[in-house]
């Protein structure tokens, strides 16, 4: 039945029954009215839009699921859908709406995959440049220095020291750089070690960084390799630059026969309520829609009270359908 009939035969139903009332020998109404019988009449018109009330709740209650569902949705945190109930034009709108989002999340990832796509391709670009450009011609300044450093007076000895180890030291950031932009361990050594080399390179003074990184995990695919690369790169920055974390945890193992899981912990400040996601966090649920993987982002109590923030990825790596 459509939404116009519901509402029709309910407010139908309503007025007949009280038109059987006043006309039946239960009410009747003298002139000038009496006390009670303006009592029976206002009660009556109270009792109607009660009734009222109540049917218009329970036949609109669909449309405001729906609009509820409308507004929460994100092509970015895929697998929300409305219930669908009943038959009728609510329903029809219902799987409308349910297939519009089958349809936006597909176009998302498709597009995601582009994007990304073409931002490794540019990072390699840079990074190529950055070691063959720029990394040769400080190499050659630094070259240059140590030639120098033996020549010069001894009261500009000092100085050029101190200029050959700024050359060094700005060798070794773009050096740097150039790691992070294109990790060669990863397509050199495998997942597993790109991962440790990666928790060693946040250890600083001040912050400690463990890792546990199963070592015989099943083959993931270049693009799972990557997006979980990705992943543990961009939550360990996050913890290490923005959350004032003091113990940051890596860890990647597999769960049952068809799901690997990427954990990153940290000690910090943990989420803020409220707050719009960042960039770094948009990329990272742009990667687990490329890779049909969940990523949850929970803050929960650490061991001496404070906050923290936990990053988890799950990579599925079996067929739709799999066992697992």
């Amino acid at each position: 039945m459509s939404l116009f009939w519901r509402i029709f035969l309910s407010n139908a139903a309503v007025l007949a029954v009280a038109t059987a009332l006043l006309i039946g020998p239960w009410v009747t109404v003298s002139s000038p009215v009496l006390l009670g019988e303006a009592l029976v009449i206002g009660c009556g018109v109270i009792a109607m839009l009660a009734i009222n009330a109540v049917l218009f709740r329970a036949g609109l209650t669909p449309l405001k699921r729906l609009g509820d569902a409308m507004a929460d949705a994100n092509p970015l945190q895929p697998g929300q859908r409305t219930r669908v109930t009943g038959r009728g034009e609510l329903a029809k709108l219902t799987e409308t709406f349910n297939v519009m989002l089958d349809r936006l999340e597909a176009e998302r990832a498709g597009s995601s995959g582009r994007v990304l796509l073409a931002q490794e391709a540019e990072r390699r670009r840079v990074a190529r440049e950055l070691h063959d450009e720029v990394g040769q011609t400080l190499t050659a300044v630094l070259l240059q220095f140590k030639g120098l450093a033996d020549r010069v007076p001894e009261e500009l000895r000092e100085d050029v020291v101190t200029a050959k180890e700024t050359v060094r030291d700005s060798l070794d950031e773009v050096r740097r750089i150039a790691r992070r932009l294109r990790p060669g361990v990863l397509e050199d050594l495998g997942l597993a070690s790109a991962l440790r080399a990666l928790a060693l390179e946040f250890a600083a003074p001040g912050v400690t960084v463990t890792h546990r990184v199963d070592g015989h995990l099943p083959a993931l695919g270049e693009q799972a390799e990557l997006g979980l690369y990705r992943v543990a790169q961009e939550a360990m920055t996050n913890a290490a630059r923005h959350s004032g974390a003091r113990a940051i945890h890596l860890e990647l193992h597999q769960i049952g026969e068809c799901a690997v899981e990427l954990l990153v912990r940290d000690d910090g400040r943990g989420l803020r309520p409220g707050t719009a996601e960042s960039a770094g966090l948009q990329g990272m649920r742009e990667r687990a829609l490329l890779l049909g993987a969940t990523l949850t982002l929970t803050s929960p109590p650490t061991s001496d009270g404070a906050g923290g923030t936990a990053v988890r990825l799950r990579v599925p790596i079996c067929p739709a359908g799999g066992a697992g």
